[in-house]
This record gives C-alpha cells, sequence and structure tokens, in this order.
C-alpha cells in the first residue's frame, strides 16, 4: 500500500485546490492512502530564523513528506507563477541544505491545481519543475490534470461535482500510485 501526502498550496479556506485534494483524497486506487498536510503557520524563509532552529510547523511537514512515498503538490497559480506561500514551504523543507537527500532526493513529486480562469494552471505547474528538478526528486510526468473555470467544477461547499473532472482525477491518482509503487525501493 502506497502511503502518500497531499499539500495544497493555498491557505484561503474556500480554496479551489484544497477542494481538489479532499476530492483526490476519497477518489484514491485501492492500493494507495493519500493523508493531507497542510502549509498553515509555516513563517516566512528567514536565516536567522532557521540559525535559532527549524520552527514546528516546517519540521512537522517535513517528517510528514519524508514518512510518505510520493507528494502530491495541490498548485494554485498566482501571476502566471507558483503562490509564494507555497514556494515559501518548500524552501523551509529544504532548510538545513543537509535535510536536502532525506526530504526530496528520488521522492516521487506530482503536481495538480485548479483555477478560477481558462487555462487551468498550466504556468504554475510548469514552474514546479525546475525547483523540483533541483531538490532531486522524481517528477511524475505520466499525466497532467489543470482544472480550469473552477467555479463550475466545484459546488458552494467545495465538492466535486464534474463527473469528467473526476474520471480524470481518478485516472491521474491511478498512474501517479502506479508509479509511486514502481519507483519503491
Amino acid at each position: 500500500m502506497a502511503k502518500l501526502l497531499g499539500i495544497s498550496g493555498s491557505l484561503r479556506r474556500a480554496s479551489y485546490n484544497s477542494s481538489l485534494l479532499r476530492a483526490a483524497t476519497r477518489l484514491m486506487p485501492p492500493d494507495a492512502t493519500l493523508e493531507v498536510a497542510s502549509i498553515r503557520g509555516i513563517p516566512l524563509y528567514d536565516g536567522d530564523v532557521e540559525a535559532q532552529g527549524i520552527p514546528p510547523a516546517v519540521a512537522q511537514l517535513k517528517e510528514a513528506v519524508v514518512a510518505a512515498a510520493g507528494v502530491l503538490l495541490v498548485t494554485p497559480e498566482y501571476n502566471n507563477s507558483i503562490p509564494g506561500v507555497f514556494k515559501n514551504a518548500i524552501d523551509w523543507l529544504s532548510r538545513p541544505s543537509s535535510d536536502i537527500k532525506r526530504v526530496f532526493t528520488g521522492r516521487p513529486f506530482a503536481v495538480i491545481g485548479a483555477s478560477p480562469g481558462g487555462f487551468g494552471t498550466t504556468h504554475s505547474q510548469a514552474a514546479w519543475l525546475p525547483v523540483l528538478r533541483t531538490l532531486g526528486a522524481q517528477f511524475w510526468s505520466g499525466g497532467r490534470l489543470q482544472v480550469s473555470r473552477a467555479a463550475t467544477v466545484f459546488d458552494e461547499a467545495g465538492n466535486l461535482k464534474d463527473a469528467g473532472v473526476e474520471e480524470q482525477l481518478k485516472s491521474f491518482l491511478a498512474g501517479y500510485a502506479a508509479f509511486v509503487q514502481r519507483a519503491a525501493p
């Protein structure tokens, strides 16, 4: 059984990306689970803060990543790129630099996202590639999921209501989980 970790890159309570992550937890294939982690409470990266020790919210997220066989990043897109709060969390996870190998190197990562606009999260997902490559993560490129016009895909309570997107998400998750299992040592 593959134990995966999902992280939403949004802090907004009614986030489409957090809704997409919640939908993913219930649509996982039978041979995998998806635990949800949060970036809430992670401070802005500051080397002076790091010198005092890794903040508890960072340490907790870091250990959740280490315990997972793979990590699903569910990313919004802000100004055609990665949201600052999400990139900040990943920057913290790479500190101290001696932890990069333990946290990222060889770990299978995948990226999906939802956006109210018509292009999904195309630019944000592409912007994650050099970051993950730099950290030595294995990026799964066997599928893509970029949910556009998210206001029509989720209901007022944040539940996925679009059957087509649900099938796409199921297919993505099955492919990613299979990739993680093949990548397992």
